[in-house]
């Protein structure tokens, strides 16, 4: 056994938790995330859908033209900042309930891209002024200058991953 598993119960001072608590950004990112993805939640559930699947949905809100990439699913987790697994199970409740499908690209048969259903522009249309009114009050509830400022260090967070 290497020291590195060795562990005695009690090693940690209790004064370690309490920084912990205080000071662990990750902490304090997850514990805000899940309250807004409940408000938002909340939020959309008169248009029948979650905030990951409004997320996702208008991801693929895109023209199809030269020049806007298409919804790949490569393209598509990096946005959403998730693994191609947990987007193929998120996209799979999705196409169940016709909101999006899943098609091969016409250029490279193996490619899948994603695409909005009728009835998922419908239900993202419907759902679109309930976010707009849910994100105005948090911006009226912290301040639109503070609410930039989380969302540029964030990309910062998020984006850093990519050039690791």
């Amino acid at each position: 056994m290497s020291t590195a598993t060795k562990v005695n119960i009690g090693e940690i001072p209790f004064s370690t938790t309490l920084e912990v608590r205080d000071t662990c950004v990750c902490l304090h990112v997850q514990r805000a995330a899940r309250v807004l993805a409940r408000r938002f939640d909340a939020a959309l559930k008169p248009a029948g859908i979650t905030n990951g699947q409004f997320s996702l949905l208008m991801s693929l809100n895109r023209p199809i033209m030269p020049g806007v990439p298409k919804a790949t699913m490569g393209n598509v987790a990096e946005l959403l900042g998730m693994d191609r697994t947990t987007l193929t199970a998120a996209a799979r409740v999705l196409v169940r309930r016709g909101l999006m499908k899943v098609v091969a690209e016409p250029d490279d048969r193996r490619s899948r891209i994603l695409v909005l259903t009728e009835e998922g522009r419908r239900v993202l249309a419907a759902a679109v002024p309930i976010w707009k009114r849910a994100h105005q009050a948090l911006e009226k509830e912290i301040g639109a200058e503070a609410l930039e400022t989380v969302r540029q260090h964030l990309n910062v967070i998020a984006k850093s991953e990519t050039r690791s």
